[in-house]
């Protein structure tokens, strides 16, 4: 069989549990988008110092009230991280925002695992318990843009049609 003039199948890519039979239906776009939004929203404030310096207040009062604690006292070290992972994280949101690829869900889930992991390990060491309800949201978003990738199916172990084992013709 030639293959003159005809264009090469797509190439496809597997990483681990990153599959060809990546979740492009709409409903899982809409949830990487809208976790987009969450981002941009809750991590805006973190970007600067000058906001963040009104956030870190806002949040110390509101788990003071709540019993939750108070954040510890700025120092410039903190604003900087604050700033670091604000700025990042909303540059990551405005990507998913304008452009939302089931590849990024599968990152922003990822990411999402690794957040959480690092909120639990401050929880766990005395952190400041309004962190729980940003845990929980980290691990739902997590959960729903990595599942779909874990779903198995009869091709998930190969990655094209050429890697998929040939049948006898005798």
């Amino acid at each position: 069989m030639s293959t003159v003039g005809r264009s090469p199948p797509e190439t496809t890519w597997s990483v681990a549990v990153m599959r060809p039979s990546a979740p492009s239906h709409p409903a899982y776009l809409r949830v990487v988008r809208a976790s987009a939004w969450y981002d941009l929203i809750v991590t805006v404030g973190f970007a600067t110092p000058w906001t963040y310096t009104l956030l870190h207040g806002a949040l110390s009062s509101l788990g003071g009230a709540l019993g939750l604690g108070v954040l510890p006292a700025l120092d410039p070290i903190q604003i900087l991280y604050a700033n670091l992972m604000g700025s990042v994280v909303t540059v990551w949101a405005l990507l998913r925002i304008a452009r939302p690829l089931p590849v990024h869900g599968a990152a922003d889930g990822l990411a999402r695992a690794l957040f959480a992991m690092w909120q639990a390990y401050a929880l766990a060491h005395g952190a400041f318990r309004l962190l729980w309800l940003f845990f929980v949201v980290e691990v739902a978003f997590g959960l729903v843009q990595i599942v779909p990738w874990l779903r198995t199916s009869d091709a998930s172990t190969s990655t094209t049609p050429a890697d998929r084992p040939r049948q006898s013709t005798r």
